[in-house]
């Protein structure tokens, strides 16, 4: 048998990688390749929840309404108020209920003036006779720990503090109404938005409590990017945030649940819902990035109350590197996929289905630097 020359052989071998490449290519800008890695995505990206994260979330009591700082007086008097307003209602005592209402106005006023007085202790300037040197270590006191403790009511602090604020609640001398005219005030004062919204709040609460942990607490948004108006000098959201909000439209006229929006978006992505009548009170707007998205909006969630549970809306693609850093934060996510900007054709090759396959080998190039190495530029808090 005759030897082939070696320039055979190399030009053989390059004709083969010349078919092959050309042959990945044409796949490339078909839809099959796409849906192949977004099926790869989905069966091996872990979106198992870390459950020692999660007990952050496990309070469950979440409310869009709270901008209260959890820990602080305010927000321990709060929870004493709406405890009692709760035995209140139970026994149906309308006159009780204006009763605690005008004592915790007076609770409210002593907190501020407490704190007012602290802190004009703390700006008198001091002349200490020996300098101490300050202290380098900067502590995160936003950390799933810290937020947990200060959530917690039967902490041994907040416990003594609770009871003194119920004390209050129930025994502080409050002016009685003597004429007719002061009783309707007090009336109309009962009926005013204020002490509705705090009705509302308690029965939101309690419907909260009944639910399963299973069941989703929240609709998380996440931002896909901003854009130019036609004018040239407007910022607007671009298709890809278009999109998820138009799925979200949807969405929130089948479940009535606060909505979250997720990255430096949020305050656009907030005015595209009002103009369509749906509110969005819940605003991450610090994050940059997927692993800041999950890690920023997992806090914002927690120190409102938890949700161990969350409707997640982002785009195929993006999804179950998503669903993995939520999961890792403590949240449980339930998938609802938003639409790309342009369509997968069929079958045949097209340059909208490259776009969905440049974005599927984004994804899994990023899941995969996550999973190995971590994710890179990302915050602990905002």
């Amino acid at each position: 048998m005759k030897k082939q020359h070696w320039m055979v052989k190399v030009v053989r071998r390059i004709s083969i990688l010349f078919v092959l490449l050309a042959g990945l290519m044409v796949f490339w800008y078909t839809p099959f390749y796409s849906n192949l890695m977004v099926k790869l995505l989905n069966t091996f990206v872990p979106v198992e929840v870390n459950q020692l994260a999660a007990q952050s979330q496990q309070n469950a009591a979440l409310s869009e309404s709270e901008n209260l700082e959890p820990g602080s007086n305010l927000w321990i008097a709060r929870q004493a108020y709406l405890k009692l307003m709760e035995q209140e209602i139970n026994t149906q005592n309308a006159q009780d209920l204006t009763t605690l209402q005008l004592r915790y106005k007076a609770l409210q006023e002593q907190i501020v003036e407490k704190q007012k007085e602290k802190q004009d202790e703390e700006d008198k300037p001091v002349i200490p006779l020996v300098m101490e040197p300050a202290s380098s270590e900067v502590q995160a006191d936003e950390s799933g720990a810290t937020v947990k403790a200060l959530l917690d009511l039967n902490n041994e602090s907040n416990k003594a503090l609770m009871d003194q604020y119920v004390k209050f609640l129930k025994t502080h001398p409050i002016e009685e109404p003597n004429t007719e005219t002061q009783q309707r005030a007090q009336h109309d004062q009962l009926a005013s938005s204020q002490v509705q919204e705090d009705i509302a709040s308690l029965q939101n609460q309690a419907n909260i409590k009944n639910k399963a942990a299973n069941q989703p607490y929240a609709i998380v948004v996440l931002g896909g990017g901003l854009t130019l108006d036609k004018n040239q000098k407007d910022i607007i959201v671009n298709d890809y945030t278009r999109l998820r909000l138009e799925t979200t439209v949807a969405l929130e006229k089948k479940v009535k649940l606060p909505i979250v929006l997720s990255g430096v978006e949020a305050p656009y992505m907030q005015a595209w819902l009002k103009a369509r009548g749906v509110d969005a009170n819940l605003l991450e707007n610090r994050s940059m990035n997927t692993c800041e998205n999950t890690r920023f909006s997992s806090l914002l969630l927690q120190k409102k109350g938890g949700a161990p549970t969350v409707l997640l809306i982002t785009d195929r693609y993006h999804m179950p590197r998503t669903r993995r850093l939520f999961a890792l934060n403590g949240i449980e996510t339930i998938p609802i996929e938003a639409p790309m900007p342009t369509p997968l054709t069929e079958w045949q090759p097209s340059q909208q289905n490259y776009n969905h396959s440049r974005r599927a080998n984004y994804e899994t190039l990023a899941t995969i630097r996550d999973v190995l190495f971590g994710s890179s530029g990302c915050r602990e808090v905002p």
